[in-house]
């Protein structure tokens, strides 16, 4: 899930867009971007670092590499990793096409996700995903156990439960948030283009509610072999500890680490302790 408003992208809105604004221009002369024809779709990226280690990040719902990763973009080690992040079909510069939410939208990403990096040269790379980046990245590593090194994930969730459906209804309407929650994706989309993008989301993520146990990629989850972090954010009003436990049971040899402090947007509160954390488990 990768609703923002409530869930800390947007507690301080304008201070975490501007901080991960701030640290993209800061690295903008080490990094390469471009737009690469994948599956009928001219996707956008942005690729950091000389590693060997090579890692994609997934952003979450209408996000972009700009918004979402900008502290790890620009302090991943780049002597130790390549970090590639990208815009998702339909989302930030990778447009047009505009985005539509079929059933398996989800799937969709993880095949662009993975197609994308093969189209650049890596046959093997680990994954960070965030929020709906993490339930990409579930679904990419099940899939692709053989280029799938390791995955981080945050924010993420398997299954949509009746809780979920009462939270994403109750921010269907954009029109009724505050001007200031509006104002990033607005800057990105347009408010239109936003409003009908948003609430295309909500359509989206709700539909998983007629599968059965509300499954989004709950049966995948044992087919994921790979090394596998959880984080979560122990103060994250979007995500409920159910859904890190219930990965973490169900992910063979997977770890979870908790954050007391953190909420939906940790990796951009607290990006330094995110930051070594993911570089430790990476180098392991």
């Amino acid at each position: 899930m990768a609703l923002f408003l409530l869930g800390g992208r947007f507690l301080k809105p304008r201070t975490d867009l501007k901080t991960a604004m701030t640290a993209i221009q800061q690295h903008c002369s080490s990094v390469a971007s471009g737009r690469q024809h994948v599956n009928g779709v001219d996707l956008y990226y942005e690729q950091t670092g000389r590693g060997k280690h090579a890692v994609l990040l997934i952003p979450g719902a209408l996000g972009s590499t700009r918004t979402d990763f900008g502290p790890q973009l620009k302090s991943l080690n780049k002597e130790r990793f390549t970090v590639v992040g990208w815009d998702p079909r339909g989302y930030g510069q990778s447009r047009p096409p505009d985005r539509d939410f079929p059933v398996d939208f989800f799937e969709r990403d993880a095949k662009d996700a993975v197609d994308l990096m093969k189209s650049l040269g890596f046959g093997k790379f680990s994954l960070l995903g965030w929020s709906d980046g993490g339930i990409t990245a579930l679904i990419a590593a099940a899939k692709n156990p053989n280029l799938i090194s390791k995955m981080v994930v945050w924010g993420s969730n398997a299954f949509v439960s009746p809780d979920d459906l009462t939270l994403y209804e109750a921010v269907r309407d954009v029109s009724k948030w505050s001007a200031r929650m509006r104002q990033p994706m607005e800057e990105v989309y347009g408010a239109q283009v936003f409003a009908k993008t948003w609430e295309g989301w909500v359509d989206g993520i709700t539909q998983f509610s007629k599968r059965p146990e509300g499954s989004i990629c709950m049966e995948l989850l044992p087919s994921i072999s790979c090394p596998s972090l959880i984080i979560h954010g122990e103060k994250d009003p979007m995500v409920p500890s159910l859904h890190p436990q219930y990965l973490l049971k169900n992910i063979k040899g997977s770890r979870l680490h908790l954050m007391p402090e953190g909420k939906h947007n940790l990796h951009l509160r607290y990006a330094d302790e995110f930051n070594r954390l993911v570089e430790d488990f990476l180098e392991e």
